[in-house]
């Protein structure tokens, strides 16, 4: 566990109950003060890593919400954003669209051949 150091690369993942996408923001530290990390995007992290049992083992306690971490990228978590990202990209999508009876034939026939192909 070390403390952040400038240019480090840091995630937050947030969600609004279990029903919720995962949404991931992502910044940098720019600036380090005695006791904080600030970040690009203005928000200050206490420079202290954390047991933080949330995404990862270790975090950094955003300042005036404790209860708020901020984890160092890693690979995994980068794709797992991309995987969160394409889930909600397709489902407001799917909100957006306004689909016509040609279209919906089409999918429903797609699904059908996809259920007989898994049989």
């Amino acid at each position: 566990m070390r403390k952040l150091e400038i240019g480090d690369k840091v995630y937050n993942a947030k969600q609004n109950g279990f029903a919720d996408f995962i949404r991931y923001s992502f910044s940098e530290v720019t600036e380090l003060t005695k006791t904080l990390a600030v970040l690009k995007n203005g928000i200050k992290l206490f420079n202290e890593p954390r047991i933080s049992y949330i995404t990862e083992d270790v975090g950094y306690s955003v300042s005036r919400h404790n209860g708020l971490h901020w984890h160092l990228v890693s690979l995994e978590a980068i794709r797992k954003a991309q995987i969160e990202n394409e889930k909600i990209a397709a489902s407001d999508w799917f909100d957006d669209k306004k689909f016509s009876l040609e279209e919906k034939k089409f999918i429903y026939k797609q699904f059908k051949k996809l259920e007989t192909s898994v049989l």
